[in-house]
């Protein structure tokens, strides 16, 4: 039996079934599972059983991967382990600090690690322990929401960037090294084009980031609030989203490219453990605006 893809919405996302993590796979399944997830942008493999080792391999067969982030937590210290490309998210804590970031609270909507200058092109996240409810974690087409655009927004936002804030986790708290934005036209964070060309489709998505301290620059701040939520309001319109309830042994992978994500809150009392790994990614740009780079 080969592999098989299910779509889970119309919306995004799809079922892949038919492969084992915890096997070594040919070089025709992984292209496969890449077609899919680029049609897909959003695929959910389910009942493996793998380890550190195991994750890291498979999620390499896809890119270069990313190193754990500093400041998820208020140490730093974020990684598992010995394993630098895996980060830990949970709310377990143990012998008095946190074992992983974000800890139980609603997740906003946001795009991993935006704020960096070359954002990671994809996250894949692998599910060890699950609370009994809540934790649920909602993708949005990006692809969609710029689709959906009125024309005039869609011609007025094509030369715009924005800031996408550096100072806050998704969970909202503050991440260590940094003050609170008092000012948005003053946010730290990188600078990215609000459209944003797929580097292997060639499709445009809007590119947000996350809502908050977010700002348009060269927009009064009135104006820079208005146009940012008619394009949030676009992205997160309920037919453009698809929900998971996870399970011990998803694995849930994501093209932070076109998809965007957030997180329900679940009881404090209750653990959840997750590894995730990322792909390193390239320099946002749109094709209309500017030559593309090289992708990688």
């Amino acid at each position: 039996m080969g592999v098989t893809v299910h779509p889970l919405s119309d919306a995004l996302g799809a079922e892949i079934g038919g492969v084992d993590l915890g096997e070594p796979l040919d070089d025709g399944t992984i292209q496969e599972i890449h077609d899919a997830w680029m049609e897909h942008l959003v695929l959910l493999i389910r009942d493996q059983t793998i380890d550190d080792p195991q994750l890291v391999a498979f999620s390499g067969r896809f890119g270069e991967l990313d190193g754990a982030p500093i400041g998820a937590t208020p140490d730093g210290k974020v990684s598992a382990r010995e394993y630098n490309e895996i980060t830990v998210i949970s709310n377990v804590v143990e012998n008095g600090r946190p074992i992983g970031g974000l800890g139980n609270a609603e997740s906003d909507w946001h795009t991993d690690m935006s704020s960096y200058e070359k954002p990671p092109a994809a996250s894949m996240l692998y599910s060890l322990e699950i609370p009994p409810t809540g934790g649920d974690t909602s993708f949005c087409n990006m692809y969609r929401a710029y689709e959906v655009l009125p024309e005039d927004i869609k011609a007025r936002v094509q030369d715009l960037k924005a800031v996408h804030d550096a100072t806050l986790t998704s969970a909202g708290g503050l991440r260590h090294g940094f003050e609170p934005v008092t000012d948005v036209t003053k946010t730290p964070g990188a600078h990215h084009p609000i459209l944003r060309t797929h580097p292997v489709t060639g499709r445009t998505a809007l590119f947000l980031g996350r809502r908050t301290n977010a700002y348009i620059p060269g927009l009064s701040v009135k104006e820079s609030e208005e146009l940012l939520d008619t394009l949030w309001a676009c992205a997160t319109a309920p037919e453009n989203i698809w929900t998971h309830t996870w399970k011990v042994g998803d694995l849930v992978m994501w093209d932070n490219r076109c998809a965007m994500h957030r997180r329900d809150e679940f009881d404090h009392s209750s653990r959840r453990i997750m590894h995730r790994t990322q792909l390193k990614g390239n320099h946002p740009y749109y094709a209309a605006a500017e030559a593309a780079p090289t992708a990688a």
